[in-house]
């Protein structure tokens, strides 16, 4: 029953998705669906990316984002998740994710680049936040997240 219900809220989450792409190419995206996430007892505000498209836009050409917000990069299968940061003003922190929400590792990202930097292992989800949010709240790889998406795994 759980995994149905995971699937249907993924299937959901996914419709709305398709509401919410930016309209132009250079443009940010704002309007995504939503979803609460927990760090330890840190409460994020994420963003779904959720769509190809979604995923290419990401972040980029966004001036600013409030500390607690993040945008989570949601994969259909794990696989080994490489992220740039091209178009993108707001220096970033990624850490990737397993499905269960365990942390496998984190890395800082320069504006404005194309360095490549990738999960150490398959992962599912990617969690952009702005630089130092992790390192400043303690949490690094081997931390746990809770929310929705990582009901899934359960």
């Amino acid at each position: 029953m759980k995994n149905l219900t995971s699937t249907l809220w993924l299937s959901l989450a996914l419709a709305c998705a398709s509401l919410g792409t930016a309209s132009a190419q250079d443009a940010p995206q704002t309007d995504l669906p939503r979803v609460n996430l927990t760090a330890g007892i840190y409460q994020i505000d994420t963003q779904l990316a959720l769509t190809p498209q979604q995923r290419e836009i990401g972040l980029m050409f966004r001036k600013e984002m409030p500390q607690q917000d993040g945008m989570l990069f949601v994969f259909e299968q794990p696989a080994t998740q490489c992220f740039w940061m091209k178009n993108t003003i707001l220096p970033l922190t990624a850490a990737f994710i397993d499905d269960h929400g365990t942390i496998v590792n984190l890395a800082d990202m320069k504006p404005q680049t194309t360095d490549s930097h990738c999960s150490e292992k398959p992962v599912r989800y990617v969690l952009e936040m702005n630089v130092g949010w992790f390192a400043k709240k303690g949490i690094k790889a081997g931390s746990k997240l809770s929310g929705k998406p990582f009901e899934l795994a359960k």
